[in-house]
């Protein structure tokens, strides 16, 4: 499933809101890390939440699960988070950035307990994961490096058919390969017209692929919320000519970067027709398109 399938699935259920916010505030002190915030994810997106640390992100994430109190209006599959996050949990799965788990603890063992305490958790699927790993039943946590701890938690996690699925950094300390194979499975094993998945990474390129929205968030405010059709749109590179620079400096670009000696600008709402006169066009990547709108950030 590429991302034009992902946005066309997507696009088919944008009557159902997952998740409305409005005006979110959340103080830490005398910090504020969520600034007056709204947005609204319909169901069946896989929405790419960026930002650097820092910006509000594990924050919004913990408002919507229900983990932290805030100023303002949340429903999030029709339920306050707030007031009935019981209820919630039964249709929410969150993976964490850090996956702790007893260190007496068998692979065989924690399969039967998820079994037993969650009544959407699919024990097939979680040992199916697990056999494309290196994991044993017998085997115990303490004797598991930190990225087979993830390959376990990530298996229990997956295997429950939840409504809303929140990914927090969650390949975290796997190598390449099981990152590519675990973003696999998420499409093609779990992902469907029904379900919608939140991701934060700084692993921004691994996840291009799969995403149908984008959500950038800075200093506790959202500076960028579009599909992933509308921002294919709205953002043009151009490998500027060197004797168009002056032309393509009325068009105000976004942001300017030098490439083997050549001017690359990235250009927000101007038409690609127009463009294509001052030199070669293309779609900035996410990466780009999130260092261009977080400069001055760090």
């Amino acid at each position: 499933m590429n991302a034009n399938e992902l946005s066309e699935n997507a696009n088919a259920n944008t009557n159902a809101n997952v998740i409305v916010a409005q005006n979110l505030q959340k103080m830490y002190g005398s910090q504020q890390a969520l600034r007056d915030i709204s947005f609204t994810i319909p169901a069946g997106r896989i929405v790419g939440l960026i930002g650097p640390n820092g910006s509000g992100k594990t924050t919004t994430l913990k408002a919507i699960l229900g983990l932290t109190r805030f100023e303002g209006e949340l429903s999030v599959l029709g339920l306050d988070p707030r007031q009935q996050r019981d209820a919630l949990m039964n249709d929410i799965c969150f993976i964490a950035d850090v996956a702790i788990l007893p260190r007496w603890l068998k692979v065989s063992d924690a399969i039967d307990f998820v079994e037993g305490v969650h009544p959407k958790f699919n024990r097939a699927k979680a040992e199916k994961y697990i056999a494309a790993t290196k994991l044993q039943p017998n085997m115990r946590v303490k004797a598991m490096s930190k990225g087979m701890i993830v390959q376990l938690h990530l298996a229990l996690v997956m295997a429950i058919d939840a409504k809303l699925l929140v990914l927090d950094e969650p390949t975290l300390g796997l190598d390449i390969l099981y990152r590519k194979m675990f973003y696999q499975n998420l499409l093609e094993d779990y992902f469907d017209e029904n379900k919608t998945i939140i991701i934060t990474t700084h692993q921004v390129e691994e996840v291009e692929h799969i995403l149908t929205d984008l959500m950038f968030i800075r200093e506790g405010k959202i500076v960028l919320q579009a599909s992933m059709d509308d921002v294919s749109e709205r953002f043009i590179e151009v490998m500027v000519n060197a004797d168009q620079l002056h032309d393509a400096a009325k068009y105000k670009p976004l942001d300017q970067r030098a490439v083997f000696g050549k001017s690359v600008m990235l250009f927000d709402g101007v038409s690609r027709e127009e463009l294509s006169k001052l030199g070669e066009c293309r779609n900035p990547s996410v990466a780009d398109l999130f260092v261009a709108v977080m400069k001055g950030t760090y």
